[in-house]
C-alpha cells in the first residue's frame, strides 16, 4: 500500500507549480477555485495510489489538476469560451507549451511577484505567498509567522479579496518594481527555509521539504538574470550553508545535536562550495543587508573543524554588525550566546536583561535556555535548573523538550 505521507511529499514539491501553471491558465481571478482543484487533486491521489503508483506521479498530478480545475469552472460557468479554446485547435500547442520546466519557473515567479504586490498589505503578502507557492496549510503558516491560526485565516481572506477587486495581473513586474517587489519575496523564501531548518511543529524538528523547497524558489529567483544580485545570492549562501549540516543535526535515536557534538564528517560539502560560491558573488557590489551577516555567522561555523576553533570574536562582530542594521530580540539572544562562548557573562546578562521573553513569540523558550546557560556558567546550579523548567514548560517541540531535559539531567 502507497503510505499517504508519499502524496504529503508531492504535495509539497507540486502545489505551488501546479497553482502557479493553472493560475497563468484560467487567471488570478479563479485563484480560489485553482486551489480547491488541486486541493481535490491530492485528495483523489490519496484514494488511487493506494495500491498502484502511476510512473509519473508529477504529471499525473499537473494533469488531474488541470482536468479538475476545468471541470470546477465549467460548473460555475466561468470562462467557458476560453476553456472551449484551450481544449482543441492551434492554442492546444501553446497551452501545452506551459507544462515545460522553462515556462513552469516562469509562471512560478509570476505567483511569487504577484503574492508581494504592493496592493496588498506586507503581512498579507507573506501569508498569501506561503500558502499560494509553497503550499503551506493555516497552522504552518501561523507557525512560521509566530501569529494565530485565525489571524493567518483572516489574512488569507483579504490577500485573495484584494486581488479579485484590484484586478491584479498575473505576471512579473518590470524595471524599478521588479526590485522593490524582492525584498518581500526574500523574506517568504527565508521564513519558507527556517520553518524547515528549525520547526515549530510538535513532532518534526527539521522538514528538509522545506528547506529544500526554499533552495528551489531562490533558484527560480536567480534564473532572472535582472535579480542576480547582492542580497539574493547572499541569502542563497546562508540557506546552502545551513542545508549543508542538516543531516548532522539529529543523532541516531532521534536525539537533538547541537553544533557542539555534530559529526562534522556529515556536512554536505559540496552545497558549502555552492554556498562560498555565491558568498563571492554575494560581496561584489559592496552592499550589505542581514542576509549577508546571517550568512558570514553561519559561514564561521562552516568554516571551524571542531567547535572548539570556532572564532567566536569574528561571529560576535558579526552579530554586532546584524544588530546594527536589523535589530531584532532573537539576533540580541543570539549575540548573548555569542558572549557567553567568550566568558563575557556580565556583557550577555546585560544584554539579556534588555529582552523581553514575550517578543520571541513561540521561541519564547529559548530566552530562558539562554538564561539557564548562563546561570550554569556563573556556577548558579539553581537557577540554572529553574530556568530550563521554565524552557522545558513552554517548548512545543517534542525533540527539543528531550533536549532540554537532558541538559537538566546533566547540570
Amino acid at each position: 500500500m502507497i503510505e499517504d505521507k508519499l502524496v504529503d511529499h508531492l504535495f509539497r514539491h507540486q502545489y505551488g507549480k501546479m497553482v502557479a501553471i493553472l493560475t497563468r491558465i484560467f487567471g488570478l481571478s479563479n485563484l480560489e477555485t485553482i486551489e480547491d482543484a488541486v486541493q481535490d487533486t491530492f485528495i483523489v491521489a490519496m484514494h488511487k495510489w493506494r495500491n498502484i503508483l502511476p510512473e509519473n506521479p508529477e504529471a499525473w498530478l499537473t494533469l488531474a489538476a488541470k482536468n479538475r480545475a476545468i471541470d470546477l469552472l465549467r460548473k460555475i460557468k466561468a470562462e467557458q469560451t476560453r476553456i472551449g479554446k484551450i481544449e482543441s485547435g492551434t492554442i492546444s500547442i501553446s497551452f501545452n507549451e506551459l507544462f515545460l520546466d522553462h515556462e513552469i519557473e516562469d509562471s512560478q515567479l509570476r505567483m511569487i511577484f504577484t503574492a508581494c504586490h504592493p496592493s496588498l498589505h506586507p503581512k498579507e503578502q507573506i501569508a498569501f505567498a506561503l500558502k499560494t507557492i509553497s503550499g503551506f496549510n493555516t497552522k504552518e503558516i501561523a507557525s512560521a509567522l509566530l501569529l494565530k491560526e485565525e489571524t493567518i485565516k483572516k489574512r488569507l481572506t483579504r490577500a485573495r479579496k484584494l486581488v479579485s477587486q484590484k484586478n491584479i495581473s498575473f505576471e512579473i513586474p518590470k524595471h524599478g518594481d521588479l526590485l522593490r517587489r524582492l525584498d518581500r519575496v526574500l523574506e517568504v523564501i527565508y521564513l519558507t527555509f527556517n520553518e524547515g531548518f528549525h520547526s515549530n511543529g510538535k513532532q518534526l524538528l527539521i522538514r528538509k521539504d522545506l528547506c529544500g523547497e526554499a533552495i528551489r524558489l531562490i533558484k527560480i529567483v536567480l534564473s532572472k538574470k535582472d535579480l542576480r544580485i547582492g542580497k539574493v545570492y547572499a541569502l542563497f549562501a546562508l540557506m546552502c550553508f545551513h542545508a549543508s549540516r542538516l543531516d548532522s543535526r539529529i543523532g541516531s535515536a532521534g536525539e537533538i545535536l547541537d553544533l557542539k557534538n555534530q559529526d562534522r564528517s556529515k556536512w554536505y560539502f559540496p552545497l558549502i562550495r555552492i554556498g562560498n560560491d555565491a558568498m563571492i558573488k554575494a560581496v561584489e557590489d559592496g552592499s550589505f543587508t542581514s542576509y549577508h551577516y546571517e550568512a558570514a555567522i553561519a559561514g564561521e561555523h562552516i568554516k571551524a573543524k571542531t567547535f572548539d576553533d570556532t572564532d567566536w570574536e569574528k561571529m560576535l562582530l558579526w552579530y554586532e554588525n546584524l544588530d546594527t542594521l536589523q535589530p531584532s530580540p532573537l539576533g540580541l539572544l543570539n549575540k548573548s550566546i555569542v558572549l557567553i562562548q567568550l566568558n563575557r557573562l556580565d556583557a550577555a546578562k546585560d544584554i539579556l536583561n534588555t529582552i523581553e521573553s514575550k517578543d520571541l513569540e513561540q521561541r519564547a523558550y529559548l530566552y530562558y535556555a539562554t538564561l539557564s546557560e548562563y546561570c550554569k556558567e556563573n556556577k548558579n546550579i539553581k537557577d540554572a535548573i529553574e530556568n530550563l523548567d521554565i524552557a522545558i514548560s513552554m517548548v512545543a517541540n517534542k525533540t527539543e523538550k528531550a533536549y532540554l531535559e537532558q541538559k537538566k539531567k546533566n547540570l
